[in-house]
């Protein structure tokens, strides 16, 4: 799957974008930290982000994950990343989680992505149901959830454990395949 606007595309990670990745993660780590701790994890060099990349590749192409990232047209530097995790063929279900760089943040690129691959999950993967869980203080991931159709459906009680913290509450955002 790719989309492009005219400041940003989204497309799958490329080998090549092992440096781009790493970069991105370290010079964001201390927003990633909390909520994609496993992602930072496995992006802390360039080496990492190589194995995460085939890794994710792998996952794409046994389309059990599908992991893109945003980037920048002027710069071909990576923004962000959107993933669609947790699919579930049988029950028709994905989750998405994403990120975006501090330095992108509020273009509205991720809201423009999760819109163009809510289409795909819905018409070439046929799924029907979509989540994104979101921690309540995260009010950017909420909009962006909101803006895209997304409804708030529950929170989750001790859903997510940050590193080196107790167990929080998060908020599931669900959206539903209308045809």
């Amino acid at each position: 799957m790719t989309f492009s606007t005219e400041t940003f595309t989204l497309e799958a990670l490329k080998p090549e974008d092992a440096s781009n990745l790493s970069g991105l993660m370290i010079s964001n780590g201390k927003s990633f930290q909390e909520y994609l701790p496993k992602t930072l994890a496995q992006n802390l060099s360039e080496t990492d982000s190589s194995i995460y990349i085939s890794n994710k590749n792998k996952a794409l192409i046994n389309r059990t994950e599908f992991t893109h990232a945003i980037k920048d047209i002027e710069t071909n530097k990576i923004a962000g990343l959107i993933i669609l995790k947790n699919i579930d063929y049988q029950i028709k279900q994905g989750e998405f989680a994403y990120c975006v760089g501090n330095k992108f943040s509020g273009k509205g690129w991720v809201t423009q992505s999760i819109q163009a691959f809510t289409k795909f999950a819905f018409q070439e993967l046929d799924l029907k149901s979509l989540q994104i869980i979101i921690h309540k203080t995260n009010i950017s991931s909420i909009n962006v959830a909101e803006r895209c159709g997304f409804k708030w459906s529950k929170t989750l009680v001790n859903a997510f454990t940050p590193s080196g913290k107790n167990s929080v509450d998060m908020e599931l955002y669900e959206l539903h395949d209308e045809k």
